[in-house]
């Protein structure tokens, strides 16, 4: 008889997890720690020479870490997971373990403000270059590629319009450049979409959003794909060669389909050291279990306040792919059927100026710069986390000045729509 897959709501709420073994309490405790003893010498060298896996120091694992990593791995179908510090940190991670000095990375463009601004300037201290390219435009993605180029990066739902990106298409790009596509899972979770299933090769993810749930906790995650041949050519030597530190250990040789996790643990985590908490990698823990009912919510209250947007006298436009006659509709029926997510934009008549005192004129929206809590949540990305791009830049990012972003949370959603009616009535 084959053995049953648990559906996804049974692994959002057991994957990884047991009741421990000391205690017998049931929920994974907060291993509230920074070191670990060893039993001896020997054993202490083999878990600093990679020859047994084990806790070492909390900068690079812990228990509790690692329940999240193993629960985040089975949800996205990957191989293996590190969470480190923030969604920011996963980026960095992820890519250090690819690139050199002089090497570049092709992005799309349609990002989170802040990750236009780490890849466009943070990046050039480390001698990183990105190139841009059009997620609706595989092709753009092609012509940028070229020897140095070390990944494809593009976020599975765009942040801030939601747009649903063709991840098939762009893997294929990326694979026929021998690269690997890392796709940002954020706006999505898993629950709506598994990249990894369309091609992609690594997951990030700001857990700090969806994932947790509850804007308690600040965190973030790389999913190993398990897909990608990282001695197919001499692109990857992190990888692909022996590594001086480790005895003359070859990572992709030793680990196999979860190597590149493994890598970014041992030679990223290691030595940059953006750790996630204890305590924050719990509180995540305990809001992934309810992944799949806040998902389904926001999904709904997200399609009818869009709707009500699209018919009001003060909206000029609305960008929600989950609106039957949005153009991007069919891509999001076909990689997330079971809803477009909680993040959307719409312009507000007026402009700048209206935008800006919409938000300002919200009573139960909050109004700051975060997504994916139970609340509802807006800003107005041109004077806040786009600011610091030219007109030019925050139009092809799809945050022009009259652009306003909501993350619609899991209210009662005639109260959602009823607090945006009073702010647009007080936009002039």
């Amino acid at each position: 008889m084959a053995q049953r897959v648990p559906g996804f709501e049974t692994l959002a709420i057991h994957a990884g997890a047991q009741p421990d073994p000391a205690t017998g309490a049931r929920i994974t405790p907060i291993f509230q720690t920074t070191a670990y003893v060893f039993n001896d010498t020997e054993h202490a060298a083999s878990l600093f020479g990679l020859q047994a896996f084990g806790n070492i120091y909390t900068r690079i694992m812990n228990p509790t870490q690692a329940v999240l990593e193993e629960r985040l791995a089975a949800l996205e179908g990957g191989t293996a997971a590190l969470a480190v510090a923030s969604g920011h940190a996963a980026q960095m991670i992820a890519l250090h373990t690819l690139m050199t000095s002089g090497d570049n990375f092709v992005s799309a463009r349609q990002l989170y403000g802040g990750s236009i601004n780490q890849f466009g300037h943070s990046f050039k201290n480390f001698g990183w270059e990105v190139r841009w390219a059009d997620a609706k435009d595989p092709a753009s993605f092609a012509s940028q590629i070229d020897a140095r180029t070390k990944a494809v990066f593009v976020e599975s739902f765009a942040n801030p319009a939601g747009y649903v990106t063709d991840i098939a298409a762009i893997a294929k790009v990326a694979h026929d450049a021998g690269v690997p596509l890392i796709v940002d899972n954020t706006m999505a979770s898993p629950y709506l979409l598994r990249p990894i299933e369309h091609g992609a090769d690594i997951v990030v993810h700001s857990l700090t959003k969806f994932l947790g749930g509850h804007g308690n906790s600040m965190g973030g995650v790389i999913v190993d794909g398990g897909t990608f041949d990282w001695s197919a050519s001499d692109k990857f030597p992190m990888l692909s060669q022996p590594r001086d530190e480790y005895a003359g250990v070859v990572l992709h040789e030793t680990f196999g389909n979860f190597a590149f996790a493994i890598a970014c643990r041992v030679l990223g985590l290691r030595d940059l050291g953006p750790a996630i908490a204890p305590m924050n990698a719990f509180n995540i823990l305990t809001g992934i279990e309810t992944l799949p009912l806040r998902m389904q919510r926001h999904c709904d209250n997200a399609l009818a306040v869009a709707e009500h947007l699209k018919a009001h006298p003060k909206v000029d436009w609305v960008e929600y792919s989950g609106l039957a006659d949005h153009p991007n509709h069919a891509m999001q029926e076909k990689l997330s059927p079971n809803g477009a997510g909680a993040v959307f934009t719409f312009g507000v008549k007026g402009g700048y100026e209206a935008g800006v005192k919409f938000v300002e004129s919200l009573e139960i929206i909050s109004h700051l710069a975060n997504i994916g809590d139970t609340r509802t949540l807006v800003i107005h990305p041109a004077s806040t986390t786009h600011r610091q791009l030219s007109d030019e830049q925050r139009a092809a990012a799809g945050a022009g000045n009259d652009v306003v972003r909501l993350s619609i949370g899991i209210e009662n959603v005639a109260d959602i729509i009823a607090d945006i009616d009073q702010a647009l009535d007080k936009t002039g």
